[in-house]
């Protein structure tokens, strides 16, 4: 586990150099001090031993800034930190909850079932034959939602791709100078499809095809990937880093490619 998570002082030795490098150079002790809850001496030794062991380099009269082995020490100390909440969450806490699943047959309270991931939801199959399972909190007919507690094992499932189209500004051409048949052939095998700005929506249409939402569309992607489903944005060029940004927030992989 990291230290950060078994020691105090390295838990107030990481806020501390938090604060440090968001605040750079011009750095208050006083502020940092209120900040973490320590007293003024007490971050005036914490930066005289940050700045020891290399992590921090003074620069002048309450001028610091973070080394590159303090962001590393920072970064790795936050994934530590950021596995064990989401073991915390999804490992621990996942087990108590209840979901809502689509029954693919008749199921009965308390039943063991089988949990899979089918189009994006959730299913829960009779018997124990799969490597996650759960108990049924509700009886429930096939095609029927019904209620899954007590979490056990992973859903064998791959996440989904998604892939960034760019239709350029109406200044450029716009939806007119992307290659129809060739944004429909990118959409063919997507299993959802969501377009962000009017040039998108309009390229989408003249390649026949709809879009399941043209708002939030970098959300809307990340999370349908996230299910195990494969999405394709068609994007205006001029606000393409809305979408990718919506992507890297959610963690999810993705190609940005043109249509022009």
């Amino acid at each position: 586990m990291s230290d950060v998570l078994e020691n105090k002082r390295a838990a107030t030795r990481f806020r501390i150099l938090a604060e440090i490098a968001e605040r750079q150079p011009a750095v208050s002790q006083g502020e940092i001090a209120e900040a973490v809850g320590v007293t003024s001496q007490a971050v005036s030794e914490y930066i005289r031993a940050l700045v020891e062991d290399g992590l921090v380099e003074k620069e002048g009269r309450s001028r610091y800034s973070v080394t590159k082995e303090g962001v590393d020490w920072l970064l790795q100390e936050a994934t530590d930190v950021r596995r064990y909440a989401d073991r915390v969450t999804e490992d621990i806490l996942g087990s108590v909850r209840e979901e809502a699943a689509i029954a693919t047959d008749d199921i009965e309270e308390g039943q063991t079932v089988t949990l899979t991931l089918s189009e994006g939801l959730l299913h829960a199959s009779p018997g124990e034959t799969g490597p996650a399972t759960g108990a049924a909190t509700t009886d429930a007919e096939a095609g029927a939602d019904v209620g899954v507690t007590g979490f056990e094992g992973i859903i064998d499932f791959e996440p989904g791709t998604v892939t960034v189209y760019q239709v350029p500004p109406v200044r450029s051409g716009g939806a007119g100078a992307t290659d129809a048949d060739a944004l429909a052939a990118a959409c063919e095998s997507a299993d959802l499809v969501a377009a962000t700005g009017v040039e998108a929506v309009v390229a989408l249409g003249r390649a026949d095809r709809e879009p399941a939402t043209t708002f939030a569309a970098g959300e809307v992607a990340a999370a349908a990937a996230d299910r195990g489903l494969d999405a394709v944005v068609v994007v205006t060029a001029d606000v393409v880093g809305r979408v990718t940004d919506a992507l890297r927030d959610g963690n999810v992989t993705y190609e940005v490619s043109d249509l022009s």
